[in-house]
C-alpha cells in the first residue's frame, strides 16, 4: 500500500536516510526502531506526507485512506468527543458538511439546480461510506474503549487527559483505515486498554505502521521490524524479540566468518612470501595470491545504539525482617494499607492514581509523614530509592555530572566515578557536563547510577522507564530481573512487570482497598 523507492531525507548537510526502498503491504505490521535521535517519528511523518524527501519518492495506493494517530492533545479541543473521532474519517465529514450545506440552501430556495444534482451525488458516496450509521460506531468503539458514556457530548477541552488519549485513539481507529500510523499509541493508556488495542491489532486487516517503546507491544502485534540504523533502514520479517536476536546472530556470523578470512589471509601471506621466489612453487604462490585478492572481509559497524549497563548489587544480603505495614493511612491517598514484604519479593504496586504509589514510597522512605499506622524496615534493611519526580536533585545544580555523582559515593576518586558514569553512557568530556542542562532520559539515568552506589538491598522504583529510550529500558528490565533482594516498584512497562514481578499488589483509587497476591502480572490481567 505504500512504496518508499531511493528516499533521501537530508536537514543542511545531516543525511537522516538514505536509499530507503521498503513496500509496507496490506495485512501486515511493521514496527519501526531505532536510537534515540534516529528519525523514527521523522519516518512517519515522510510516510504520512507531513513532510517532502529530499530525493526519491513515497507512492501511496491510489485512494486508500491514511490515519494517524494525534499526538497533539489540544488539537480537537472545540469539538464534542462523538466528532473527534467522526473527524478521524475526513472525507465523511467533507461530504456530510457539503451536502448539509445544500439541505439548508434548499430548505430557503436558494440552492441552484446543479447544487440539486450535487447532493445527490454526495448522498450516494455517503451512503457507501455508511455515513449515517457514523454516530453509533464512534460511539461503540468509544464504549470499547472504555470512554464513558456521559462525555459523549462534552467538548474536548473539558475531558481529562487519560480520556482524551482514548478517544483520539479511537479517532484513529475510526471506520478501518486503509493505512494507520500509530506514533507511541500504548503511552498513557492503562493496561486493559492497551490489551485491548493488541488484540484489536491483531485482527486488524490492512496496514498498520508503529512506532513504540513498549516492546511487549511490539512483540505482540508486529510481524515486521524496520530497522534505523547509520541511515538506512531494513526490513525483517518477525517481531521485536525476532529481530533482536536475528541481529545479534547476523553480527556474530559476521565476526567469525572475518576471522576465517583473517586467518586465511595469513596462511596464504605466508606461503606467497616462503615460495613466490621459488621456481617449481611459483604457480601455487601464484595461484594463492589470486586466492587472497578474492578473500571479502565483512564490514561490520557496530551498532549506533548504546545499552547502559544497570546491576543493582546489595552491599549486604539482607535479613528475614525486610518490612511490615500495619493499618498505614495517608488522608487523601491511602488508608489502614496493611502488607508484609518477604525476603524473595518483587512487588508490582498497581493503581489507577498513580500519585497513590508515589505517596506510599515517600512516607516509606521517611520524605512524608502518614496520618496514623505504621510501618517497620527490618534492622538489615538499606533502601535505594528512585523517585518518579527527580527535579529536586538537578534544578539549579551547577555541578558537573562527575561532582554531582560524588555527593552520594563514598569513594571520591574522580576515575571511579567516571566509571560509574561511563556505564550509564556518559563518556569522556560527557561527564563534565553541567547537571542542571541534563535531558530527561539523562537525568534518570544518573539517578539510576545514585540507586546502584547505595548498593540498598531493598529497591523502590517509582515509574523508572520514564524518558528512557528502548535500549535504556532493555538493560534496566535486565538489571530488575538480576537483583537478588526485595523490590518494590510501579511501572507501565507490560514486559517489565511480566518478567520481573512475582506478586501483584493492587490499590484502589480510593485507597481503601487493597488486592494483594502472589502472581505474575499476565496471570493477574487474565491474559496468555
Amino acid at each position: 500500500m505504500i512504496t518508499c523507492s531511493n528516499v533521501r531525507l537530508q536537514f543542511g548537510g545531516r543525511v537522516l536516510f538514505d536509499e530507503v526502498n521498503l513496500k509496507f503491504d496490506k495485512g501486515n505490521c511493521y514496527g519501526i526502531i531505532g536510537a534515540n535521535g534516529a528519525g523514527k517519528s521523522t519516518f512517519l511523518k515522510l510516510l504520512s506526507g507531513k513532510i517532502e524527501p529530499s530525493s526519491g519518492e513515497i507512492i501511496v495506493e491510489k485512494n486508500k485512506r491514511m490515519s494517524i494517530l494525534e499526538q497533539n492533545q489540544n488539537a480537537c479541543d472545540n469539538l464534542t468527543v462523538t466528532e473527534t473521532v467522526i473527524s478521524g474519517h475526513a472525507r465523511l465529514v467533507e461530504i456530510r458538511n457539503e451536502k448539509d450545506a445544500i439541505y439548508e440552501k434548499l430548505a430557503n430556495g436558494e440552492a441552484s439546480d446543479e447544487e440539486g444534482m450535487r447532493v445527490g451525488e454526495l448522498e450516494n458516496e455517503f451512503i457507501e461510506m455508511n455515513g449515517y450509521e457514523a454516530e453509533s460506531e464512534a460511539q461503540n468503539l468509544l464504549s470499547e474503549l472504555g470512554v464513558p458514556q456521559d462525555i459523549y457530548y462534552t467538548l474536548m477541552r473539558d475531558v481529562e487527559p487519560k480520556v482524551k488519549v482514548k478517544v483520539l485513539l479511537a479517532k484513529a481507529l475510526f471506520m478501518n483505515p486503509d493505512i494507520l500510523i500509530l506514533d507511541e499509541p500504548t503511552n498513557n493508556l492503562d493496561a486493559q486498554t492497551a490489551n485491548w488495542l493488541e488484540n484489536y491489532l491483531l485482527d486488524f486487516p490492512n496496514t498498520v505502521i508503529v512506532v513504540s517503546h513498549n516492546r511487549y507491544f511490539l512483540n505482540k502485534i508486529c510481524t515486521h521490524i524496520c530497522d534505523i540504523d547509520f541511515g538506512k533502514i531494513q526490513m525483517y520479517v518477525g517481531n521485536y524479540d525476532f529481530w533482536y536476536e536475528t541481529s545479534q546472530l547476523l553480527a556474530r556470523q559476521a565476526k567469525e566468518q572475518n576471522k576465517k578470512s583473517e586467518q586465511r589471509a595469513k596462511e596464504l601471506q605466508e606461503f606467497i612470501a616462503r615460495f613466490s621466489a621459488n621456481a617449481s612453487k611459483s604457480k601455487q604462490a601464484t595461484s594463492r595470491k589470486k586466492e587472497l585478492e578474492k578473500l571479502t572481509f565483512i564490514d561490520i559497524k557496530p551498532s549506533s545504539r548504546k545499552y547502559p549497563y544497570i546491576d543493582f548489587r546489595p552491599e549486604r544480603e539482607v535479613g528475614n525482617e525486610v518490612l511490615r505495614v500495619e493499618k498505614l493511612t495517608k488522608k487523601g491517598y491511602f488508608e489502614n494499607l496493611s502488607f508484609v514484604v518477604n525476603k524473595e519479593d518483587k512487588i508490582a504496586f498497581l493503581c489507577d492514581k498513580a500519585n497513590v504509589i508515589t505517596m506510599l514510597y515517600k512516607v516509606l522512605v521517611g520524605e512524608e509523614k502518614a496520618d496514623s499506622g505504621e510501618f517497620r524496615w527490618g534492622n538489615t534493611t538499606t533502601v535505594s530509592y528512585l523517585p518518579e519526580n527527580n527535579d529536586s536533585y538537578f534544578e539549579n545544580c551547577d555541578l558537573s555530572l562527575v561532582d554531582w555523582l560524588a555527593q552520594f559515593s563514598k569513594e571520591k576518586d574522580q576515575t571511579y566515578l567516571r566509571g560509574w558514569l561511563g556505564r550509564m553512557l556518559f563518556t569522556g568530556e560527557e561527564g563534565n557536563k553541567k547537571a542542571k542542562v541534563l535531558s530527561g532520559g539523562e537525568k534518570v539515568r544518573c539517578m539510576l547510577a545514585r540507586a546502584m552506589l547505595k548498593a540498598g538491598n531493598v529497591l523502590i522504583l517509582d515509574e523508572p522507564t520514564n524518558h528512557l529510550d528502548l535500549e535504556s529500558i532493555t538493560a534496566l528490565n535486565k538489571g530488575m530481573i538480576n537483583y537478588r533482594s526485595p523490590m518494590l516498584f510501579n511501572t507501565h512497562d507490560h514486559e517489565i512487570l511480566q518478567t520481573v514481578a512475582n506478586r501483584i499488589i493492587v490499590i484502589d483509587k480510593d485507597g481503601k482497598k487493597a488486592y494483594d497476591k502472589e502472581t505474575t502480572y499476565n496471570e493477574y490481567l487474565g491474559i496468555d
